[in-house]
């Protein structure tokens, strides 16, 4: 009687690859028996008034809100033209010689506006009383003719 070519090893691996495809087998039909499916509507996504995302349909009864294209502003807005007292009295509160700019602290408000060494009639230094004048820079209020008191 002759042998068989296959071996116990053999065997065994090819009842686990059957086992394996019995059991992808009945997952693939679970996932077909659970699916609920709903085709495309249960897909869709709508943004309703606001911006959000709903999953209802708009009403088409409502009324659409109309805005004009020039009322839309895009980026910063800009500035209004502040008015400003033409002389101010403020304390140098910190200024760099090397770098050339300072800020000078308002007794009246306390606020605090940049200064410039072009923008100096004198050599100032920090603690010196000072008068100046306000004028609009590309960040805020900026401290000009800034003359010692």
């Amino acid at each position: 009687m002759g042998r068989s070519n296959e071996t116990f090893s053999k065997k065994e691996k090819e009842k686990k690859k059957i086992q394996k495809r019995k059991e992808k087998q009945a997952k693939k039909e679970a996932r077909k028996e659970n699916a609920s499916g709903g085709g495309l509507d249960a897909m869709m996504a709508y943004v309703d008034e606001n911006g959000m995302l709903t999953d209802t349909p708009p009403d088409p009864t409502k009324k659409k809100k109309v805005i004009k294209a020039s009322s839309i502003e895009i980026g910063v807005p800009k500035r209004e033209d502040i008015e400003i007292d033409p002389v101010h009295q403020g304390i140098v509160s910190f200024f760099n010689d090397d770098k050339g700019y300072g800020f000078i602290k308002d007794l009246n408000s306390q606020d605090s506006y940049f200064v410039h060494i072009n923008n100096t009639t004198e050599p100032i230094i920090e603690g010196n009383k000072v008068s100046f004048e306000l004028e609009s820079g590309p960040k805020g209020p900026v401290a000009v003719k800034v003359s010692k008191v």
